[in-house]
């Protein structure tokens, strides 16, 4: 038996970098099971065919995706980047998010849409919150929107370590 794939490296490396827009090449070369030259080539290839931008944060790259760049082969043209990435990247937690893929066709960033967040139901009861009491909808609201600021705090500490 042979050991070919129908998608081309090009196609891995464009599939590892919608997943995670942030990842080495080193590691994406280990991931699609080619050299991590390779892989520079095929990036600049991808960049150089309007696919893909790059964007340097710090010491790293930060990878988008053009997801309204057509295929470039006559076959495959009417299919959209963002269709083929959606087909591969099933699983909700490598699919890419709309803050990582670029609409070129409003040139704007796009914000991902907020997480939704748990709420202790024992804050919830059947009496009225009584004066000077917060609603506990809103309670639960606003200790989930602390939490999440603690998480962001906690990531830019981590990300200001790497510098």
């Amino acid at each position: 038996m042979s050991n070919w794939t129908i998608f081309s490296n090009h196609g891995h490396v464009l599939f590892c970098l919608a997943r995670d827009p942030e990842s080495r090449l080193r590691d994406v070369a280990a991931d699609v099971g080619i050299t991590e030259r390779a892989v520079q080539k095929i990036v600049r290839d991808l960049q150089d065919g309007g696919m893909i931008s790059i964007k340097k944060s710090g010491r790293r790259n930060r990878y988008r995706i053009h997801k309204k760049q057509p295929l470039r082969h006559e076959l495959e043209a009417s299919c959209k980047i963002r269709d083929l990435i959606k087909v591969v990247n099933k699983d909700p937690k490598t699919e890419p998010s709309d803050a990582v893929l670029v609409d070129d066709s409003k040139k704007s960033r796009q914000e991902p849409k907020p997480r939704d967040s748990v709420v202790d139901t024992s804050l919830l009861s059947a009496d009225p919150p009584g004066p000077g009491q917060m609603d506990p909808v809103r309670q639960a609201e606003e200790l989930a929107g602390q939490e999440e600021k603690v998480q962001s705090d906690g990531i830019e500490t981590q990300q200001g370590s790497l510098f």
